[in-house]
């Protein structure tokens, strides 16, 4: 049986409402540091009032209030990085947690199971800029066992939050492949590298739109479908049912070339909307036979030399990659298969060292020609792209060497000759350009020390006339003092 409040009653609980509800950030604390006697069923009944619950099947989990508005447009999206500052408060007005106070903000990739179940829903709600206030049940915050120390078991929380910034995923490491989900997929697996995918693609350069199909194609073997690189190298992350967008950075779209046929120019970027409709994966590499994966190599190796005379060098460095990825621990049964393994490993690190030698990609170069050296130290085409790609990196003397390595196992080679020559020149050359150095150095101390030596001379001279100059005034008023 409920009873009535009083009026005493009612006034305690209305400062309390007050003191519960969101204030101005730079007036007034969000709540006082005095318990409040408020319950959870009480708070949400406060927040419902005056907030939204944001849950999806609406349950009043999580209750937001809007502080500040935010800029209005986009809003997160699942997968995004955003940046936030944030105070975490009990219903008793307790503060537990406070990035301010650290004076450092917090960055997560918002509706990815990173945080609490209550921040990925509300930050997906917001605009860049905006603050607000979440009420919190336990079942979105710290559940039935809380957080010790801190946080009592089966506590409802309060969060203050601002969203200072968010961006999209970042799947490569140079910024060239964006995604940003729209639809989460369902389920725990991916795509694997081979699998049979399904996909609604729209491409729009831009603002236009240049490309709207249905299309099924091998992962790793998109080109064949007139798909750009950065949609093939997204697959592996997606799931079923999701539905992303992908701003590609033209390495990763049609490149300088461009695409005539979607009448895209050369060094364009473009955005593609993809949905994964289905996807059959392929076997693993561990679930594969030894003859199966020397089947499959050789298949690839030939896709992948097409790839390299067509002047498509990324989609080649894929294919020669995936032969690493089967064979490079494999062993075989036998000598011979043994060697038929190395032989594809040794090929395949030759031919990705001349995909990154045309790509000038360096490092890479001699990372390759540096395994195939591992497996085979007198191999002489290693040794010569090694030297390639470190005489473009003026590593003259290295290069200098592997050009001699070279030249002792096949001293016929007349392109180690003509390099060991170019590479002696440039020695030379660089000699000179730092004996030139030195002497424009040591001339510019001496002409600075002269100068120096010259300015205390004038000093000095200046200094003796002054002085002299003194001694002649102070003899004339001597004279002119003495009696006549």
């Amino acid at each position: 049986m409920c009873c009535q409040l009083s009026g005493e009653d009612s006034l305690l609980r209305n400062r309390t409402i007050k003191q519960l509800l969101p204030c101005d950030a730079h007036t007034q604390k969000m709540t006082s540091d005095q318990d409040l006697p408020m319950d959870g069923q009480s708070a949400t009944a406060v927040f419902a009032a005056r907030g939204i619950d944001v849950t999806l099947n609406k349950d009043q989990g999580v209750i937001k209030v809007v502080k500040r508005q935010g800029i209005d447009g986009d809003r997160p999206m699942i997968g995004d990085k955003v940046t936030v500052h944030y105070t975490g408060k009990l219903l008793t007005g307790k503060k537990f947690d406070c990035s301010r106070d650290r004076k450092e903000s917090f960055c997560f990739n918002v509706g990815k199971g990173q945080v609490l179940k209550a921040w990925d829903i509300g930050v997906l709600s917001m605009h860049r800029g905006e603050v607000c206030t979440l009420l919190c049940k336990p079942e979105y915050a710290y559940g039935s066992a809380g957080n010790p120390d801190k946080i009592p078991p089966n506590s409802s929380v309060l969060f203050e939050i601002e969203l200072l910034k968010f961006e999209g995923e970042m799947l490569t490491g140079d910024g060239g492949i964006i995604r940003r989900i729209k639809v989460k997929g369902d389920g725990y697996t991916n795509p694997n590298d081979g699998a049979t995918v399904d996909v609604h693609l729209e491409g729009n350069c831009a603002g236009r739109l240049f490309d709207c199909r249905d299309v099924t194609f091998t992962v790793s073997e998109a080109d064949d479908k007139g798909i750009p690189l950065g949609v093939d190298r997204a697959m592996d992350k997606m799931q079923r049912g999701e539905c992303c967008l992908l701003y590609l950075k033209p390495k990763y779209a049609f490149g300088s070339e461009g695409k005539t046929e979607f009448k895209i120019g050369p060094d364009k970027d473009v955005v593609y909307e993809v949905t994964l409709k289905d996807f059959k994966r392929a076997k693993e590499s561990w679930e594969m036979d030894v003859h199966e994966k020397l089947a499959l190599a050789a298949e690839v190796k030939h896709k992948g030399n097409q790839c390299f005379k067509a002047e498509r060098y990324q989609q080649a460095v894929i294919q020669y990659q995936r032969i690493i990825m089967w064979l490079e621990m494999e062993c075989g049964n036998g000598i011979e298969q043994l060697k038929r393994i190395q032989d594809f490993v040794i090929k395949a690190h030759l031919n990705l060292a001349l995909c990154f030698l045309r790509m000038k990609e360096f490092s890479q170069v001699v990372e390759n020609c540096n395994k195939v050296i591992e497996l085979d130290e007198c191999n002489e085409k290693a040794l010569y792209r090694r030297g390639e790609a470190r005489l473009l990196r003026n590593e003259f003397s290295l290069a200098l060497a592997d050009f001699q390595q070279v030249l002792q196992s096949n001293s016929s080679n007349r392109a180690a000759r003509a390099q060991m020559s170019i590479c002696q020149s440039k020695m030379k050359e660089y000699h000179e350009q730092d004996k030139k150095t030195y002497i424009d150095m040591f001339q510019k101390f001496a002409e600075r020390d002269a100068k120096v030596v010259k300015t205390k001379r004038r000093r000095d001279e200046s200094l003796r006339s002054s002085m002299n100059g003194e001694v002649g005034i102070k003899r004339r008023r001597k004279s002119q003092d003495c009696p006549s």
